[in-house]
């Protein structure tokens, strides 16, 4: 067996017990934690041996092996098998290949986002909070719920954003409306938001109508390539991974030519602390066609070529990890639901999704990326302190800009 040689090598962190579908059981390492693999079909094995990082998922999507725990199983996989460095071949190869996974014209990325966001509501419904956040949460305390954690979430945002009444602001990917809600309730702002997803368009509608947010959220099925018009401020939560780096020039230019002179925009992105290089194969075929993590290194060099001012740049280390392990509990809550209207096949799917995202941000190399970025070297504070502004601060702050606002306007 292929596999038992490899374990034998390389299992130093941790322990890993095998049960072979023969009843015979393998033991690798000597260390916590302790990971149980339990293979069911022999040929899984050489699957995963020859082609890991998309045979791993496959064959338990197959149901050709499981585990207690599979968080722990992926910890001690991926602690013992780090990504290899990248060689001058493998660098070659990326460069040629990213283009083609990335297709992510206009008419490719209807398509990829109805892959995904098109799912039945409910799906998501179940496991998200009650806001329906689908991005990284704001984990700035102990005992927070994912409640509160995604709210703190949309304030850090809404601080960094330096909101004005009256201001427009222009919301790229706003999946079911959340954040555009949020926004337009609390700093009295008049939000665009753009999605690709019908589903997520009809959701998101229905929402600001119950909220009776018409005159300040117009939701739109629309590219942000399409869009002409300019705004206050931008901001972009967990869309960017669609992008593809092959557009990341045209989408930092449509960044700059939808602000304003003074506006200022909020890009919050999963992001890697390594080198460029390819989605998983497993997460592009099943989850997310079309998908592509950046690193820091092809973000900036994109932003600065369409010459925006980076006046912040925050990168939030374990909080997706957080917020992905609720999901996988709320998720198995409800799991039984799932299978009996969707399959076991479909939620052997979701929860490895869950699973291997949960353990890349907490083992691998994702990270989340915010960028806050300008035309204007000025259109933002000298210090960090405006994000610790006292409620009364913040009251004051905003009935000054009003003001000041109402004053130019006159002018």
């Amino acid at each position: 067996m292929v596999l038992d040689s490899m374990l034998e090598d390389r299992i130093r962190m941790g322990s890993l017990v095998v049960d072979l579908p023969d009843g015979s059981i393998r033991h690798y390492g000597n260390s916590s934690p302790q990971a149980h693999w339990c293979i069911h079909d022999a040929s899984a094995l050489n699957k995963v041996a020859a082609d890991p990082e998309f045979m791993l998922g496959q064959t338990y999507m197959d149901g050709a092996w499981s585990s207690p725990s599979l968080i722990t199983l992926l910890e001690v996989l991926m602690r013992n098998f780090p990504r290899e460095p990248i060689n001058w071949f493998r660098r070659a190869m990326i460069k040629l290949v990213k283009p083609i996974q990335q297709w992510n014209r206009i008419a490719a990325s209807q398509r990829n986002a109805a892959h995904h966001y098109d799912l039945d509501v409910s799906l998501f419904r179940r496991f998200l909070d009650e806001d329906m956040q689908y991005s990284c949460a704001y984990w700035s305390g102990s005992g927070m719920t994912l409640e509160q954690a995604q709210r703190a979430k949309k304030e850090h945002i809404r601080r960094k954003l330096l909101l004005a009444p009256g201001q427009r602001v222009i919301d790229i990917g706003c999946g079911w409306g959340g954040l555009a809600i949020f926004l337009a309730e609390t700093c009295d702002v008049r939000v665009t938001g753009l999605t690709l997803s019908r589903e997520q368009y009809r959701v998101a509608r229905e929402r600001v109508k119950q909220r009776g947010l018409e005159a300040l959220v117009e939701i739109r099925l629309e590219d942000y390539r399409e869009n002409t018009e300019t705004y206050d401020r931008v901001v972009s939560v967990g869309m960017f991974e669609h992008v593809g780096a092959w557009n990341y020039n045209a989408y930092f230019r449509a960044v700059r030519e939808r602000l304003t002179e003074d506006g200022v925009a909020l890009i919050h992105t999963i992001g890697s602390i390594g080198p460029p290089g390819l989605t998983n194969p497993w997460i592009r075929h099943y989850i997310f066609p079309g998908g592509y993590i950046p690193a820091m290194s092809e973000v900036m060099a994109a932003v600065e070529r369409q010459y925006l001012v980076s006046t912040d740049v925050e990168v939030l280390r374990l909080h997706y990890a957080f917020t992905l392990a609720q999901w996988q509990q709320r998720f198995q809550r409800v799991r039984a639901e799932v299978a009996a209207e969707k399959s076991e096949r479909f939620c052997r799917m979701w929860e490895f999704y869950l699973a291997l995202s949960e353990a890349a941000f907490r083992w691998r190399d994702l990270v989340v990326f915010q960028f806050q970025l300008a035309r204007n070297n000025q259109a933002v504070p000298l210090t960090r302190f405006y994000l610790h502004r006292t409620p009364d601060d913040e009251v004051e702050r905003s009935r000054a800009l009003h003001e000041r606002t109402a004053t130019e306007r006159r002018a």
